[in-house]
């Protein structure tokens, strides 16, 4: 299957199997089989995990942003391979956050394909809001 950018949230569940509310990624902006994927993730107050983290003062909790990064790449490794079966985490790593990130933010996820050896990519991941960097993480994972 073919995939024009930008994608929207339907494209983007052709593409992988992740669906609501367990799907962290809006829209596709661009993306380069086997190179680099520009996603981002429009945060609402009406997303479930902000209804518990924290009650008052809600923040998007880092695995969140990390498993968006993950989605992400499996929408590159989905464009690059042409299909996929399994999308697993393998290793996460040098996992940083550096500024909340918060109901209003549009979050900008840049990722970057390291390395490929079979079916295990590696990628670094900025996110960024308005232009801020909030985390970063480096990650491998297995697509099949």
């Amino acid at each position: 299957m073919e995939f024009q950018m930008p994608m929207d949230v339907v494209a983007i569940q052709q593409a992988i199997p992740h669906r609501y509310p367990f799907l962290f990624i809006d829209r596709v902006l661009d993306a380069k089989a086997g190179d680099y994927i520009v996603a981002i993730r429009n945060i609402t107050i009406s997303d479930p995990a902000l209804q518990g983290h924290f009650p008052g003062n809600p923040i998007v909790p880092g695995v969140v942003i990390v498993e968006g990064a993950a989605q992400a790449a499996a929408v590159l490794g989905r464009i690059t391979r042409g299909s996929l079966t399994q999308i697993l985490f393998t290793e996460i790593s040098e996992a940083r956050f550096r500024k909340p990130v918060v109901p209003g933010d549009v979050l900008k996820y840049e990722l970057k394909l390291t390395k490929s050896r079979g079916h295990f990519i590696w990628f670094d991941a900025t996110m960024t809001v308005e232009g801020v960097e909030v985390a970063f993480v480096k990650f491998s994972a297995l697509l099949k």
